[in-house]
């Protein structure tokens, strides 16, 4: 699904998606669950691209269901993978997830990739700003290219409504309601969460706010 000429949604992904940005250095943003590379592989190769074609893997946080085929498309395509320096021991398996996290984690096997470089505020990894947004996880990242918002998980759609990301799933909910709010202050028009389908924001984003 083109968001815009230079955005993805890749279809096989649905549940939680990756995204494509395309230009001179492709990224892949997340990679979804396990067991999905073949699906991402046939997505790309739906857009006339090869794994070889993407420079960057982009990680917005720890969990399983977005860097679940990270290990398997990076030995593939040979891109630099990327993610938030307080989410990397989580990645790497070096640290446990609490609560919910724990749980799902011992119910979803991941292969566990390596990061290579840590995601910085204001950094560019192509065309694509990094934004901090933690409270879903502790480092959790959006990325913006033009006037499109990858939002990860600091937002869910559904029919068309926006809201913040589950409260059973957020380890900080002052943190993700500040998020919020800083995310909000800045200049997007298309909203791309990994869970539910890309909206226009018109003035969905006062909807999340008190």
């Amino acid at each position: 699904m083109e968001i815009t000429k230079q955005v993805h949604l890749l279809e096989g992904t649905k549940g939680s998606y990756s995204y494509l940005v395309t230009g001179q250095e492709p990224v892949l943003v997340d990679t979804s669950m396990p067991g999905r590379a073949k699906r991402i592989i046939e997505a790309l190769a739906h857009l006339g691209m090869q794994p070889t074609d993407i420079a960057h893997i982009v990680l917005t946080h720890q969990d399983v269901d977005h860097i679940g085929n990270a290990k398997g498309l990076k030995q593939i395509s040979g891109a630099r993978l990327w993610a938030p320096k307080e989410e990397v021991p989580y990645i790497h398996g070096a640290k446990k997830g609490q609560g919910i996290r724990r749980l799902i984690n011992g119910l979803i096997k991941v292969d566990r990739p390596q990061v290579d470089r840590m995601l910085e505020e204001g950094q560019y990894i192509g065309e694509l700003e990094v934004i901090p947004a933690p409270g879903h996880t502790e480092g959790h990242v959006c990325l913006r290219v033009g006037d499109v918002l990858l939002a990860g998980d600091l937002v869910t759609t559904r029919k068309g409504k926006l809201k913040s990301s589950p409260g059973f799933l957020t380890k900080d909910k002052h943190a993700l309601a500040k998020s919020i709010r800083s995310v909000g202050q800045l200049k997007f028009d298309w909203i791309c969460p990994a869970h539910g389908d890309p909206v226009q924001r018109g003035s969905l984003w006062e909807t999340l706010l008190p």
